[in-house]
């Protein structure tokens, strides 16, 4: 009989993690003493009691006791930090032989969806660095491991929000897919697969994918003719910033960029994020409820990019992103002399005026995955059969649908070659 397996979530954590779930807390009990005060200084404000310095913050005895706790607590977190910092290069040494596990970077992943820019400023262990992944391993292009298969055809399949690589390999009726892997057997590929943080602003991810791209056009270890990229949700916006950066700074590796293919991709955004910043404005919008906002802030630079699709830096330097404002992205077109294709999904049946506004495919409406916008100079421009709408389908099950792999392969399956009379 088979040991089921343990439902102890701490199974997974490695000795690394201890610093990350310390500096987490701290930051956490520090917010919370923070929400705390504004919450009491905003009913003092009521009554005619003078507050501290600054605004949200008491006066008095008051103001020092939440001076004290928020003291104390950074103390206590930076100096069980330094301790642990002091041991860790011990306690990982015989982990770092052990590959890591799946549940493992899922959690991670999500975390840094979450709120991965307040993981890379505070310069927590849990921050996700971005790589390349070549059979699980990340590429170091100082010491590249053998790699017998690699072909020319290099296939880059990049993840969407709170997601890692490891989540390209799914399971349908009990059968494992991977879109790569198919593309792989089928079409010659060489699959390689981003791992990055999804909570950083999409363009200063961006800047970082072109770079590792002309690294990987200089290293790969057969002349590399082809990159293909296959990017689902937020990584079609990705790979369109990378694109722009690369051609701004005069890169080699945009010249091999033959085809993209968009899986569910928020080319216009995603009314869930905008929600979430109603949300800012309603909590906002008393002195009661002002201090809760802040919580509503956490969600990282990465989701308040999906509001409108930004993929530029000029779309958030300077703006407050929290602030409710209209659509003013810059305008960006899909990559000149790039086959583009754009896979949409929803949930019903068939295509209606209403599932195409409200239902999508539960995160993207079909409009935005099509990169249709009522402004011509946003509107993207995709041939019509070069749009393919996956109906009963969700924004998830893009990665595990055999039909959606199917048309994939239609779609970058090369032409038969003309004959031609003797």
């Amino acid at each position: 009989m088979t040991k089921p397996p343990s439902k102890n979530p701490l199974q997974h954590l490695r000795s690394s993690d201890l610093r990350g779930i310390v500096q987490l807390a701290t930051q956490a009990t520090a917010g919370v003493a923070r929400i705390a005060e504004g919450v009491h200084q905003s009913v003092f404000d009521r009554l005619g009691v003078t507050g501290g310095k600054a605004s949200g913050q008491t006066g008095g005895i008051t103001g020092l006791v939440y001076k004290s706790v928020q003291g104390v607590t950074r103390l206590l977190g930076k100096s069980v930090d330094t301790l642990l910092a002091r041991l860790q290069p011990a306690l990982d040494a015989a982990e770092d032989a052990q590959p890591g596990n799946p549940q493992r970077a899922a959690v991670l992943a999500a975390l840094n969806g979450v709120m991965g820019d307040h993981l890379l400023e505070a310069r927590s262990p849990f921050a996700t660095p971005m790589t390349l992944r070549y059979q699980g391993e990340a590429l170091n292009w100082q010491a590249l491991p053998p790699m017998p298969d690699a072909t020319g055809k290099v296939l880059l399949l990049i993840h969407g929000l709170c997601m890692n690589d490891l989540q390209w390999r799914t399971q349908q009726n009990g059968q494992g897919l991977d879109h790569g892997a198919t593309l792989a057997a089928t079409l010659g590929y060489t699959p390689v697969y981003l791992r990055y943080n999804t909570g950083l602003h999409t363009s200063q991810n961006g800047h970082e994918l072109s770079t590792q791209l002309e690294q990987l056009l200089t290293h790969w270890p057969t002349p590399l003719d082809e990159i293909t990229v296959l990017a689902h949700s937020m990584g079609g916006l990705l790979i369109r910033s990378a694109f722009h950066y690369a051609k701004q700074e005069g890169l080699r590796w945009p010249g091999r960029l033959k085809s993209i293919v968009f899986l569910g991709t928020p080319h216009h955004g995603a009314p869930l994020e905008r929600a979430g910043n109603w949300v800012d404005r309603v909590l906002g919008s008393t002195p009661y409820s002002a201090p809760f906002a802040k919580l509503g802030q956490l969600r990282s630079a990465g989701i308040t990019d999906l509001r409108w699709g930004n993929v530029l830096d000029a779309d958030w330097q300077g703006h407050d992103r929290f602030q409710r404002k209209p659509d003013d992205r810059q305008a960006l077109a899909l990559p000149e002399g790039v086959a583009c294709y754009a896979v949409a999904a929803t949930t019903a049946a068939q295509r209606s005026t209403l599932a195409d506004r409200l239902i999508g495919d539960g995160l993207v409406p079909l409009h935005s995955a099509l990169g249709q916008h009522k402004d011509p100079r946003r509107n993207l421009v995709f041939a019509k059969t070069s749009q393919w709408i996956a109906y009963r389908t969700s924004h998830m099950a893009l990665l595990s649908s055999p039909e959606v792999t199917e048309k994939i392969v239609h779609w970058l399956r090369p032409a038969p070659a003309q004959g031609r009379d003797d």
